[in-house]
This record gives C-alpha cells, sequence and structure tokens, in this order.
C-alpha cells in the first residue's frame, strides 16, 4: 500500500483520466465528469481520488466503472493548515471575480498532489465541476507538466495556468518533491495547488483554452465560444447544482451539465445556442 493512499480496485489500463472529491457536492460533479467521459468512448482507467465520503456515494461511482482510491489529507503542518484555511485564505486572498461555495474547502485542494503517487504511466487530472464533451485521450500524449491559461475575463490572463485540467506522470521523486517545496515557514499559495502547480513548473506547456474552456467566458469573452471546438467545459466558481445569482446568465450550460449528471438524452453542443449576443455560427 502506498503511504497515504487505499485502493479499492486494480488499474486496468496504465493511463488514466483523474479527478478529486472531498465531500459529497464534489461526488456528484464527479458522478457527472465521469459519465461524460464514458460518453467519449474512451478505455482509458477513470479514477476518483476522495478523503471522506458516504459510503454510497463511493459505491455509486464505482458502479460506473471507477476504480476508487481512498486518499489521506497531505502532512502538512499546523501552520501551513491554518494559513490555508478557507476564512483565513479567502480574507487574505478573497475571489472578486465570482462567488465560491460554502463547500469549496481551499486546503482539501493540495490532496490532488497525490495523484503523482499513483500507479500509471500517463495521466490527466479534471477537476469534479467539469465536464468532457469530445474525446480527449490526446492529452496523453502531451508531455508533464501541461495545462490550459486561465482564461475567462480577458488577454491578460494567458499568462497564469488553470490546474482544472493538467497532464502528469505519476513518480514518487517528483511527490516527495513538491512536499519538500510546499510546507515551508511564511509560504502562502494564494490560489492554492494552482498556484503551488504554477511555480513548481514554471516552463508549463500549454493546452489550448478549449481543453479547459472556462464557464466565464460565455459571459466575459462570447467570441471565443465556439461549441464545436469545446473538448473540456469547466464550471469554475459557482457550480452547475447550486442554486445561484448567475443561472439565468449560464442556463444553457448547466442544462448540458444536469443531461450529462442524468441518463441521457444529452444534446450535441453544436445544437446548443451561441452566448448572447452572438449569431448561430459565428465565428
Amino acid at each position: 500500500m502506498t503511504e497515504g493512499l487505499r485502493f479499492r480496485d486494480k488499474a486496468r489500463s496504465d493511463r488514466a483520466f483523474v479527478t478529486l472529491a472531498t465531500n459529497p457536492d464534489y461526488a456528484t460533479g464527479a458522478a457527472a465528469l465521469f459519465r461524460s467521459l464514458r460518453r467519449t468512448g474512451t478505455t482509458a482507467d477513470l479514477v476518483l481520488l476522495y478523503t471522506e465520503l458516504p459510503p454510497e456515494a463511493v459505491e455509486g461511482l464505482r458502479a460506473l466503472g471507477v476504480r476508487a482510491v481512498q486518499v489521506d489529507l497531505l502532512p502538512t503542518s499546523p501552520e501551513f493548515n491554518a494559513l490555508h484555511a478557507r476564512d483565513r485564505l479567502h480574507g487574505a486572498a478573497p475571489f472578486t471575480k465570482g462567488d465560491k461555495p460554502p463547500f469549496h474547502t481551499p486546503l482539501d485542494n493540495f490532496a490532488k498532489l497525490r495523484l503523482w503517487q499513483l500507479d500509471y504511466d500517463r495521466v490527466v487530472f479534471i477537476d469534479a465541476d467539469a465536464l468532457v464533451l469530445q474525446n480527449i485521450d490526446r492529452l496523453f500524449d502531451y508531455p508533464e507538466f501541461s495545462a490550459a491559461p486561465n482564461v475567462y475575463e480577458s488577454l491578460s490572463d494567458f499568462h497564469r495556468l488553470n490546474s482544472g485540467v493538467f497532464t502528469a506522470r505519476p513518480a514518487p521523486a517528483t511527490f516527495q518533491a513538491m512536499l519538500a517545496r510546499l510546507d515551508r515557514p511564511g509560504v502562502f499559495w494564494r490560489r492554492t495547488d494552482q498556484t503551488f502547480l504554477e511555480t513548481f513548473f514554471p516552463n508549463w506547456h500549454g493546452l489550448p483554452v478549449f481543453d479547459n474552456m472556462l464557464q466565464y467566458v460565455w459571459i466575459n469573452l462570447p467570441a471565443l465560444w465556439r461549441w464545436q471546438d469545446i473538448r473540456i467545459l469547466h464550471f469554475q466558481y459557482e457550480k452547475p447544482w447550486q442554486d445561484h445569482a448567475k443561472v439565468a446568465q449560464l442556463r444553457p450550460l448547466i442544462d448540458l451539465w444536469q443531461a450529462h449528471a442524468g441518463d441521457g438524452p444529452v444534446p450535441d453542443p453544436r445544437d446548443l445556442p451561441p452566448p448572447p449576443g452572438l449569431e448561430t455560427g459565428a465565428a
């Protein structure tokens, strides 16, 4: 048994799509993500990393053919944990562009680093608040560390990565190097794992924005939105299973998520309406 991980099932492939769920809300998101991945015809393993979930939630995901791996939170210091607790982190680095849901626990985000302990040659990590709309197996051929830019408001966003989708090559040595770099006196990771990964992999490779299309592009950069190009749709900030202030603005995206969360039918994204203000078929 790898320290900090408890495997329920054996690997069936040398490649895996991996997500993380640290509470029942994110387990709800993970179910929709895994259903959407299955619809793409991928033959890679689907892996759930989870901390504490009700047994019925885990078994429900395993029934979808998902490999469940229970993980511990990282062995970080009390000082690190206090600095990255929700209230303190949001006070020091508030989210001003959108609302983080009440079940968002920033410290839990670092648990995704445990994927570097997994028994796979190649991994693509996808946040549990995302949908896969086209086959993305080609991402396994991208080098470590590849991620899309954090674009959702302006072109200035292109210099930062978004850690909702990235490629990795699991290796114990990499994981140990991460632990050594992560928790040091006075270190504060403003956007938790995202800021850490951007620092740990300063020469990160860029994925197309369509491999991690953030939902706010629909509102802020509609000219960038073309349904036929989008391979992964990522619901950053507010989640599609919540009742929130932007539901009306994001209704077509939420309806698509709800279709994937159920047994279908799932609409062809090419048949969905464009963002408000753009004519159908606009480039």
